[in-house]
């Protein structure tokens, strides 16, 4: 019995453990006037990525259940109000996103409903 419950609280701890991949996240900042057909065509264009860039394994993105502040250089503050997730199988796959041709036409698509600057941070697979 003791045996049983050494392994069920070795492969519990083991079903918590972090991811080893990478996560690639980012928040920014909507433009106020960006059109619906804008907004779809950013959701394709995300959607898109998976199939087009090798090593990029899931996106999610919405907007932030709580805004995050952002003070610009000047001192403006501007609200991060959407988010966007990224797992990524390790540092190479985000360089190989970063440099790919999708990435640089989805920036195209990206920039018509953000204005430019995002908070941005990537979360190391343990």
């Amino acid at each position: 019995m003791a045996l049983l419950a050494g392994a069920l609280c070795v492969l519990t701890g083991s079903a918590f453990a972090g991811e080893k991949t990478l996560m690639h996240c980012f928040a920014f900042t909507e433009v106020e006037d960006a059109k619906d057909a804008d907004w779809k065509a950013f959701f394709k264009a995300t959607d898109e990525l998976v199939e087009k860039i090798d090593g990029l394994n899931k996106v999610w993105y919405g907007k932030l259940k709580r805004p995050l502040g952002q003070y610009d250089r000047e001192g403006k503050r501007s609200l991060r109000q959407w988010g966007v997730c990224m797992e990524m199988e390790d540092e190479k796959a985000l360089t190989a996103y970063s440099e790919h041709e999708a990435h640089a036409e989805w920036v195209k698509v990206y920039g018509k409903v953000r204005v430019p600057g995002t908070t941005t941070y990537d979360i190391l697979g343990q």
